[in-house]
C-alpha cells in the first residue's frame, strides 16, 4: 500500500513539473492559453506572475518528490511529513481553486485528485 501512495504522490509531482513548465516557459503559447483560458493580450500582462506561480508548482513538486525519496528509502523515516507538505498544499490549491470559480472545477479536479489519492492511500498505509 505504501508503494502504490508513493507512486500516486509521484504522479501528482509529475504533473505539477508539467504545470511548472506550462506557467514558467510555455505561457504565451497558443495551447498553453487555451488550457488556461487567457487571451494573447491577458497572458502578456500576466507572463510574470504565471512565471513565479510556476515556480510555487515545481517547488510543490520537490518537496514531495524529496519525501517520496526518503520514504522508499526508509518507511519509517520522517520523509511522510514531506509527502503531506507537498501533496496536501497541491490538494488546497485545488480546493482554493473550486471554491473561488466553480467554472475551473475541471482544472481543480486535474490538480487535485493525484494528491488526494495519494495522501488517501498513505493515510491508511501509515495506520
Amino acid at each position: 500500500m505504501l508503494t502504490f501512495a508513493l507512486i500516486l504522490a509521484a504522479l501528482a509531482a509529475a504533473l505539477h513539473v508539467y504545470i511548472f513548465w506550462m506557467e514558467a516557459f510555455a505561457w504565451e503559447t497558443p495551447r498553453v492559453r487555451a488550457t488556461f483560458r487567457t487571451s494573447e493580450s491577458e497572458a502578456a500582462t500576466t507572463k510574470v506572475m504565471a512565471y513565479n506561480q510556476g515556480f510555487y508548482n515545481l517547488f510543490l513538486a520537490v518537496v514531495t518528490i524529496v519525501g517520496v525519496v526518503m520514504l522508499a528509502a526508509d518507511g519509517a523515516s520522517a520523509g511522510w511529513l514531506l509527502v503531506v507538505a507537498g501533496a496536501g498544499s497541491m490538494l488546497a490549491a485545488a480546493i482554493v481553486l473550486v471554491a473561488k470559480d466553480r467554472s475551473y472545477a475541471r482544472a481543480a479536479a486535474t490538480q487535485g485528485t493525484l494528491p488526494l489519492l495519494a495522501l488517501a492511500t498513505l493515510a491508511i498505509a501509515l495506520t
